[in-house]
């Protein structure tokens, strides 16, 4: 008796969750998980304008230019932290990832690894490849916006372009 209530169990759970509707379910769970992950970049961005705030004391103890180069990082870092939220806030809004916030994402690394490396006095040959780099991301958030699915407004197209 047993086997039978638990194999008619098993057959209702089974029919019940084909009953769902599997993008509903996925696009409840993206959002769930894209919630936590919103609040988690939140999280981090206030942590690091603290952490940016707390390096002005740096002014004190150091040099102004290890200081200054200190902030610059780490205001250069938030702001590929903020392009990380934008680009999660579009996929939550749109339901899509837009190529250009990426290639924008990746900008701002870029940029930050090479004020970086030019604070650190690096090698021509490390300036050659991230400038190589950006020169390439550059050339694709041009084509990004130029073949995009979605057909812009003029006014979209300016703020995609930074206007």
């Amino acid at each position: 008796m047993e086997h039978i209530l638990s194999n008619n169990w098993s057959k209702r759970f089974f029919a019940t969750l084909m009953a769902y509707d599997i993008m509903r379910v996925w696009e409840a769970g993206t959002r769930i998980i894209l919630s936590f992950l919103t609040l988690t970049i939140l999280l981090g961005l206030a942590g690091g304008v603290v952490k940016t705030f707390l390096d002005l004391r740096l002014l004190l103890s150091t040099g102004v230019e290890v200081a200054l180069r200190q902030v610059l990082v780490d205001t250069l870092t938030l702001l590929a932290v903020v392009e990380v939220l934008k680009t999660t806030l579009t996929y939550c809004s749109d339901g899509r990832v837009r190529v250009t916030f990426i290639i924008d994402t990746v900008l701002v690394v870029m940029l930050t690894e090479l004020i970086s490396r030019w604070f650190t006095s690096g090698e021509w040959n490390q300036f050659a490849i991230l400038g190589g780099i950006i020169l390439m991301l550059g050339v694709m958030r041009i084509i990004a916006i130029r073949y995009s699915p979605a057909l812009p407004t003029s006014t979209q197209q300016a703020d995609q372009l930074g206007f």
